[in-house]
């Protein structure tokens, strides 16, 4: 199965399906919020301007009082008086009184508090609305120049700004020679009221700034946030009107600002993005969780889909699989309650049926290939027994009678093992027992024939089928020993190790090249044909019926010189030597 499974497929497809998604959004969150930022900074550019030329027209009106009131006629007259000695004269104190109702009377048509003045070089006095006295000229002369005039005072702790305007006539004499000088003054408080009404319209902090002059606040500004934002702004020049986009503490500000031609100061308000943009992040912060749930949910979709349809299938593949080779053993895991556990359920019990069949039909045929062993061994092989026969009867004719008893006492041990032979396990020193009656007679017939078979400590406590090792000893000495000339050598013996019995017999025959040992393996796990020996497939087909996988005949080249033939079954583990289950424990607790 390829490893790009349907879970990884689908997870991909929600994947894809959610990136066109996220990418619209994103693109119509981004153009939205460029746009709303865009219109809301020209917004409140556009109304620092409106607001700018009201305060300019405003103060555009206070300037031309000035020079009005140049051309006025009482104003005209009070600058031709000349006075003799210091004291006013009747005519000249009404003409003082009529100035100051008129300037009472041009300052009441203003809503801006503002103070008027006239100043007589002549006569040396300047009058206002209240009063009328003296003033110095070298100070009047020092505030003779054109615009406006800002100086600053403290008022408790706040700082407060005048601004004053001066004319004088004749108009070139501004540097020079002059006859009559008028001011007008007004406080920075009208600024102050007018800059508190814009804000109450707005959801702004708007104030005035001028570089090198200061800070003109309304009421309730916040100027410490102010101080930060012109910190900000004052790294770059100021333009006439501009807006600009300023983080400050962690929050971002749409600054605007335009400048009043009329006095140079620089109306600033602020804006803050972040808790405009508040409701449209709100949204936002809901739709990526919204995302991330539509996401969580396919993936979980995806993992049920995978778990319940995908994973049954791939199972019911490898199954498939696994019987296409013969493995009749293999099971599906039925898990939960649906259509796939029943198919699965349904699967089991077809394939327990044909395991069972299968190994039935197979039972037979083993039985079958016993009792035609045992039948064969009934009936004696002839040659062995006329060999045998042959063997008494010369031994008896030379008179050595001591090898006509051996060979008469093992023969008739050997025959009665194999024909009383009913249980169906034997203990190994049984079988050991039987093979060394074999092995006794085959010494008798060949002289050359030496054989030693191990001892062990477990030989009566581990069982095995009977039969099964006397047709490897035959094996041995039919095709290892006999075929040769020379002495011939056969060894059995027995071991415990790994969970596992082994009986191992070697010789030193013939032998068989790596090839041939590899094909006579390979065809003991095929039926039986022709060309293979009924006595070791049989003993390497009951071995695997009784004990499994786990259980068998393999062959190897022996250290004597010829093949080694090693049969091997497990044991349990209280059969095993007490060193090699101390040793397995020990392995088994690391």
């Amino acid at each position: 199965m390829s490893g790009f499974n349907l879970y990884r497929k689908m997870v991909l497809f929600i994947f894809l399906m959610l990136i066109p998604i996220m990418g619209l959004y994103l693109y119509s969150n981004k153009t939205t919020t460029t746009v709303l930022s865009r219109e809301l900074s020209a917004s409140n550019t556009n109304q620092l301007v409106f607001f700018q030329n009201q305060v300019n027209t405003d103060i555009d009106i206070l300037a031309s009082w000035p020079n009005l009131l140049l051309h006025d006629p009482d104003i005209s007259s009070f600058r031709e008086i000349y006075l003799e000695d210091d004291d006013l004269n009747l005519d000249a104190i009404n003409l003082v009184k009529q100035i100051q109702t008129k300037l009472s009377l041009q300052q009441s048509s203003s809503n801006w508090r503002s103070h008027l003045a006239v100043y007589s070089p002549s006569l040396g006095r300047v009058v206002t609305e209240n009063d009328a006295g003296y003033y110095s000229h070298t100070e009047l002369e020092s505030y003779l120049t054109p615009g406006w005039q800002v100086s600053s005072y403290m008022e408790g702790s706040e700082q407060r700004f005048l601004f004053s305007w001066y004319a004088a006539a004749p108009y070139s004499s501004m540097s020079g020679r002059y006859n009559t000088v008028t001011k007008v003054q007004f406080d920075s408080t009208n600024i102050q009221d007018m800059l508190d009404r814009f804000k109450s319209d707005g959801r702004g902090d708007p104030f005035y700034y001028k570089p090198g002059t200061g800070v003109i606040y309304n009421r309730t500004a916040d100027r410490d946030r102010i101080s930060s934002i012109l910190s900000e702004l004052s790294s770059e020049p100021l333009h006439k009107v501009e807006n600009r986009v300023k983080k400050v503490d962690g929050k971002t500000y749409s600054v605007s600002l335009v400048m009043s031609e009329a006095t140079g100061w620089y109306l600033i308000d602020y804006l803050p993005l972040s808790d405009i943009m508040q409701p449209i992040m709100t949204s936002n912060k809901r739709f990526y969780l919204s995302i991330a749930a539509l996401l969580m949910m396919g993936c979980v979709t995806a993992y049920l889909l995978y778990s319940q349809v995908q994973v049954p299938v791939k199972q019911l593949v490898h199954v498939f699989r696994r019987l296409q080779i013969g493995d009749y053993s293999v099971r599906m895991q039925v898990k939960g309650k649906n259509e796939f556990s029943f198919l699965a359920a349904r699967f089991n019990s077809m394939v327990e049926q044909i395991q069972e069949l299968f190994e039935r039909v197979y039972l037979e045929k083993i039985h079958v290939r016993e009792a035609k062993l045992k039948q064969l061994q009934s009936q004696i092989n002839p040659h062995f027994f006329y060999n045998c026969f042959s063997f008494i009867t010369s031994m008896a004719k030379l008179k050595k009678y001591e090898a006509v008893v051996a060979m008469s006492h093992s023969l008739s041990r050997y025959f009665r093992y194999t024909t009383r032979q009913e249980r169906e396990l034997v203990p190994i020193a049984d079988e050991l027992e039987f093979v060394s009656h074999y092995l006794n007679i085959q010494t008798l017939r060949m002289n050359r024939l030496t054989y030693r078979i191990a001892s062990h400590a477990l030989e009566q406590a581990i069982e095995i089928p009977p039969l099964v090792i006397q047709p490897l000893v035959e094996n041995a000495v039919l095709h290892g020993i006999e075929p040769q000339a020379g002495p011939g050598e056969i060894e059995v013996s027995f071991r415990v190790e790994d969970g596992r019995a082994v009986v191992i017999v070697d010789d030193n025959g013939v032998g068989m090249r790596d090839g041939q040992l590899a094909e006579l393996e390979a065809r003991m796990n095929r039926p039986m044909d022709e060309n293979m020996g009924c006595g070791v497939w049989n003993v390497h087909q009951r071995m695997r019926l009784r004990y499994g996988e786990q259980a068998g005949l393999r062959f190897s080249n022996s250290p004597l010189g010829g093949t080694r033939a090693e049969l091997y079954w497990p044991v349990a583990m209280d059969h095993q030597p007490a060193e090699a289950q101390r040793e397995q424990r020990r392995l088994g607790s690391g």
